[in-house]
């Protein structure tokens, strides 16, 4: 013990100087935009180096059950494939869908692309994902992030040079707009920080016909998840006397625990999407304000 107090004595302006160093960079990275943005990009490319090196150990001995998971989505695009398909001789107009869905003579909406998991975390309230693409592979904020089976994940919130984090649908913040794939009716998925089996699907009116085991889907009305995606299976039904509207607990469909391959998706027509609702709630102020 008092060779402790003797060290500590010894090198106690040493000491003082660190801590009114790391006090003084905390001042900075909080209260200056600036140096806080360069401070989280160098961040999360450190980390995202380190967090590949680890990655790449550990997707080793994942490798059966991501194979697993690949061929079963591999198996569901098939499906989708035309050729699966005829079209039925009737006297009704063909009319084509105005949703474009290919690259013969239609126009791209979505466009995908691959990622590792390199860093993820399940126990916080506040849950990341760190992926292996950034900036320099094409990724931006608020790209929506599925799972190898197909499965909704979450968001990216933070991109770097060649690593974005992702705020994962485990996240006390995170709200996805939802559909029940039976009756289309929709409402909000939360977490409410404790199970990460298991999300909430709440703003869901009393009067929808709800079962356990009906599938939660991503719903049309979002800027950033396309539709249909499944984010679980309805594990049980509760109602809010306050509201008079369901809590539904939701079991993901993502498995958290294990997430290795996802993919990115981008919404091309996200920016005119969000433009023309900005323009809209500015017009609909200025009509208020100043009505004929």
């Amino acid at each position: 013990m008092r060779n402790i107090f003797l060290f500590i004595r010894r090198y106690f302006n040493f000491f003082i100087f660190l801590a009114l160093q790391v006090v003084a960079l905390w001042l900075l990275f909080t209260y200056n935009h600036f140096h806080r943005a360069r401070f989280l990009g160098i961040a999360n490319e450190l980390t995202g180096r380190i967090n590949t090196q680890y990655n790449k150990v550990e997707d080793y001995f994942n490798l059966k059950d991501e194979n697993r998971r690949l061929h079963k989505f591999n198996d569901s695009l098939l499906n989708l494939l035309p050729g699966n398909f005829i079209q039925q001789d009737t006297s009704m107009r063909l009319v084509k869908d105005s949703v474009p869905y290919d690259t013969a003579g239609h126009f791209r909406r979505y466009f995908f692309r691959d990622a590792t998991v390199v860093y993820n975390t399940v126990n916080a309230q506040k849950n990341y994902i760190q992926l292996d693409r950034g900036t320099n592979q094409g990724i931006k904020d608020n790209m929506a992030v599925i799972s190898s089976d197909g499965s909704a994940v979450g968001v990216v919130v933070n991109v770097s040079a060649n690593f974005c984090q992702v705020m994962s649908l485990l996240h006390v913040q995170s709200t996805v707009s939802a559909s029940l794939k039976r009756g289309g009716d929709f409402g909000t998925v939360e977490w409410d920080g404790k199970d990460p089996r298991f999300l909430l699907l709440k703003r869901l009116p009393k009067t929808v016909e709800v079962k356990n085991g009906d599938t939660v889907l991503t719903s049309p009305y979002s800027y950033n998840i396309p539709p249909g995606y499944m984010i679980g299976t309805v594990a049980d039904i509760k109602v809010d006397n306050t509201t008079g509207m369901y809590i539904l607990k939701v079991k993901t469909a993502a498995n958290f625990y294990n997430l290795q391959q996802v993919h990115i998706i981008e919404n091309i027509e996200r920016s005119e999407q969000v433009k023309l609702f900005e323009e809209t709630r500015k017009k609909i102020e200025e009509t208020k304000k100043n009505p004929k």
